[in-house]
Formats: C-alpha cells, structure tokens, sequence
C-alpha cells in the first residue's frame, strides 16, 4: 500500500508540475512584453511577501504530519481525529489573523514601492493574489495535513493541477488580449474559490469518519513553536532574496532574478514532489524498525540524490539558450548572463542534496534540538545578502544565500548522522563528493562540445536527451560505489515488479459467454 501510494503521489505530482512548467513559462513572458519588466517584477515582489504569510501554518502544519505518522501507521482513527480537532483550533484561530495580514500588507505596500503603476492597482492586486490562500487555508489547511500523513498528497495535487490549468488558460487568454493585470489576478482568484469546493466535496465523501468534536490532544503538537522557528528560518531563506533586491536595487533587477528563478524553482518543485511521495512512507517506517528504516533511508538517499545532480546538470547546460530565446525582444533590461546560472546551481545543490538529512531530523521529531542552527542559518543569510547586495547587487543576494546553506546543510548532515542515524556523516559527505566530481565532469564535456540550441523544440530535445544519458550516468556510479544499497533496491524493485506480475496474472478474464 505504501509502494502505491508513493508512486500514486509521485506519478501525480511530476504530472502536475510538468502541466505546470508548460503553462507557467507562457505568462511571465507575456507580462514582460504586454507591461513591460517593472510589471513583472512586481507581481513576483507581491507573491513573494504573501508566501510570508504561511508562516501562520508552519508550526502546527509540519508538527501535526509529524504526530499522525504513528497513529496514521496503526489505523488508530480516535487519535488521528483528536490530533485533527487540536490542528483545526489552531487553523481557525490563525486563519483570521491570515485574513487581516493580507487587508494590511495591501494598505501598506503600495506606500512603501516606488513604482509607475498607481497604488490602488497596486492593493487590488495583492487582495486578489492573497484572500484566496487566507480562505484556503481556514477551511481546509487540517485536511491537507492528514493526506499528506497518509501518503496521499496525489489528491490534494490532482485537484491543485486542474484548478492550475484551468487558472493559466484563462489567465494566458486574458494576456493575449491585453486585459487589465487587475482582471488578470482576479481570474486567479475565482478558481482559488473553485478549487476550494472540490476539494471540499472530496473530503466529505471519502472521510466520514472524520469527527472534530473530540477532546483536541495539544500534547501533541506541542512542538508547533519549535518548528515554526524551522520555517520561519526555511521562508527567510527561500524568500528574502525578491525582498532585498526590490529595497536596495530596483523591479528590473527583481524581474532578472525572478526570470533565472523560475528555472531553479522548477527543479525545486520537481525535487519536493519526489521527497514529498515517499516522506510519509520514510516516516511511518521509521516509527517501526529502525533496521529496516536505516535500508530504506540509505536506498533513498543515494538515488534521490543522484537525481538531484542529474536534474541540474541537465538544467545549467540548458538555462542560457533557454533565456536567450524567452526574453527575445524584451529590451530594457539585459537577461543574460552568464555567472547566474553557476550561482543558482550551487545554491540548489546545497539545498536540495540535504534533503534527505532533514528528513530524518523532521520525522524524529527533532524541532526544538535543532532550533538554534535553524535560527543562526536564518541570520548568516540575512546579514550577508545585505552586506553584498550593497557592493555586488543581485550577486550579493545570492552568496548571501551561498554561505548561509554552506553553514546549515553541513550541519544538517552531521546532526542527523551522529544524533539519529548513529553514525559517522563522511557517508553523505561521500556522496555529495562522487556526485560533485561527475557534475564537473559533465560540464567540462557539454562546454567542449558546445551543444547547439536556436529554439524551443532544441531545448526539449536536448532536455530529453540530456536527462536520458545524464541519469543513468549518475545511477550507474552511485550504485558502483553503493553495492549494498544496489543490492537492496535492486531487490526490492523485483519483489514489486512480481507483485504487479501476479496481479495482472490474477484479475478475473472475462469470458467469451459473459460478453
């Protein structure tokens, strides 16, 4: 069941993002060319500080996940339903204060930004963007909670595709005939509601059983201040780079770096979907064998990981044609350079190869332990992108970024190592070593080669052919250094395959008779 529900999730999830990738890549341009840069850089500005506001839900929302993996795992309904009415207080509590946020920061904004675009555009803009999470999230936050404890974040990421694809066409279509940006988001705001309905429905039909009424188990999420502090940490690190630059330098600027961010983000996206679909299995495994958790952990580590190289291999070959050809004939500001993409990448890989480290330390439990570095990150970041951004603008935004992950996804590696995988974190460093060293490899090669790219179609052709050769390279490696978690995967893959092998072997034929 947890096989299936991980492939359920992962199958959904890369559908969606690829859906989503497709549609995505349409709109910034077509604000660049119907409204120009400045345009642009202010609805990413505006998104940017209302993704502040899931601070509101990041404690409860990760401790609540954490507390269902046992109870999820022994089908214990009474404590699932005690720890949801604990999780729906604390929504609908916070849910007004969402609410009232979303009213200031569109008073304030507009105030603040020095911008051509007149103010009350400016408010309407960033109610629309933002009431429709302040609504989601009220009603609906503890129910996502639950499926994403059960392992089946494919609903919650079905129902989000469609409601996304229905939002970038109508979206795309309103750009094309040059609408008002205003109609623009309040487009998005009316399939926000839609979606909230559907999902709605679901839950009422699927969980009956669900009871909010019981005695709410607080305990349980008593460590909801601590991650807080995780996330609050997690938002400032993800964040405050469109924040700093939008203060220190101007819209163009955010706009550069937004356009080689929507790149990076993908890669992001793609990467916490395949994390997000085995999550609840790593999680509720870990809570009944730590053996078999240890295996289960080393396999996943070491084939997430290689994937993660691989998909930004793929993606730093492949970022400047790509720029090339989206901002053609957008020409007031320059797009392309050079030291942008060996600078996301970097940040990328510091962030996404400790994936797997601060799982161990989120499914333990480990909030309040790890706190303090969490804080510390946090801080280096803040210090640093400031300082640099004064001398080397959107560079300096970046190293800040740079130095605060060199610091907390080391530590990240040696806490979860020494404290809960009992043994010596040279085993991970390893293996961002070997996958180092064939990244460079790789690079060094496609530079020589000097692959040639003039258009939309090369681009995912090269993409395609890219990630075909790139992966398996990177596999084939981990698993000659990995022979024991090679063994353990490649045993594992054929206890499923035999098992779907029987299935169809088993389902009934329907005989000529019955027809």
């Amino acid at each position: 069941m947890r096989a299936k529900r991980s492939i359920l999730n992962l199958s959904f999830g890369l559908g969606s993002q690829l859906i989503t990738i497709i549609l995505g890549f349409f709109i910034p341009r077509l604000i660049m060319v119907n409204y120009g840069s400045e345009a642009n850089g202010l609805i990413a500005s505006i998104v940017q500080i209302i993704s502040y506001l899931a601070l509101l839900e990041a404690g409860v929302g990760a401790a609540s996940i954490q507390a269902l993996y046992k109870p999820v795992a022994s089908d214990d309904k009474n404590h699932i339903n005690s720890i949801l009415a604990a999780t729906s207080s604390y929504y609908k509590k916070t849910g007004i204060y969402y609410f009232f946020a979303v009213l200031l920061i569109a008073t304030l904004y507009p105030l603040v930004i020095t911008s051509d675009i007149d103010r009350l555009s400016i408010m309407l803009i960033i109610l629309l963007t933002g009431m429709g999470g302040a609504i989601n999230y009220y009603f609906q936050g503890k129910f996502k909670v639950l499926l994403a404890a059960e392992g089946k974040s494919y609903v919650e990421t079905s129902i989000v595709t469609v409601a996304n694809i229905l939002n970038n066409v109508v979206r795309i279509l309103l750009l094309l005939q040059g609408v008002n940006i205003i109609a623009v988001q309040a487009s998005y705001f009316i399939l926000t509601i839609l979606q909230i309905v559907v999902f709605y429905i679901y839950i009422n039909k699927h969980y009956k059983w669900i009871n909010l009424n019981l005695k709410p188990d607080y305990a349980a999420i008593g460590q909801k201040n601590s991650v807080l502090v995780h996330e609050i940490s997690y938002l400032v690190f993800r964040n405050t780079d469109v924040l700093i630059l939008t203060i220190f330098t101007n819209l163009k600027i955010v706009s550069i770096y937004v356009m080689y961010n929507m790149i990076f983000t993908i890669v992001d996206n793609i990467v916490q979907t395949i994390n997000g679909s085995v999550k609840a299995a790593l999680g509720q495994s870990y809570h009944e064998s730590k053996e078999a958790f240890i295996k289960f952990y080393d396999a996943y580590e070491v084939y997430f990981m290689g994937l993660i190289f691989a998909i930004l291999t793929v993606a730093y070959i492949l970022t400047l044609p790509f720029m090339k050809l989206y901002t053609a004939g957008v020409n007031d500001v320059n797009y392309i350079d050079m030291w942008l993409p060996i600078l996301f990448v970097v940040i990328k890989l510091l962030t996404n190869a400790r994936t797997s480290s601060n799982n161990v330390i989120t499914i333990a439990g480990h909030f309040k332990n790890t706190q303090n570095r969490s804080i510390l990150e946090s801080a280096i970041n803040l210090v640093a992108s400031i300082v640099f951004v004064i001398f080397m603008g959107i560079y300096g935004v970046l190293m800040g970024t740079i130095a605060a992950l060199l610091y907390r996804s080391i530590d990240i590696v040696i806490y979860a190592s020494r404290h809960l995988l009992d043994r010596s974190p040279w085993v991970t460093f390893r293996r961002w070593l070997t996958n180092a060293v064939v990244f460079v490899g790789i690079i060094l090669i496609s530079s020589a080669i000097n692959i040639p790219i003039h258009s939309y179609a090369g681009i995912m052709l090269w993409g395609v052919l890219l990630g075909l050769v790139i992966l398996p390279v990177y596999f084939v490696i981990a698993s000659l250094m990995e022979r024991e978690v090679f063994l353990y995967t490649w045993g594992h893959l054929k206890i499923y395959r035999a098992k779907l092998k029987n299935k169809v072997i088993a389902r009934p034929k329907v005989s000529s008779l019955s027809k």
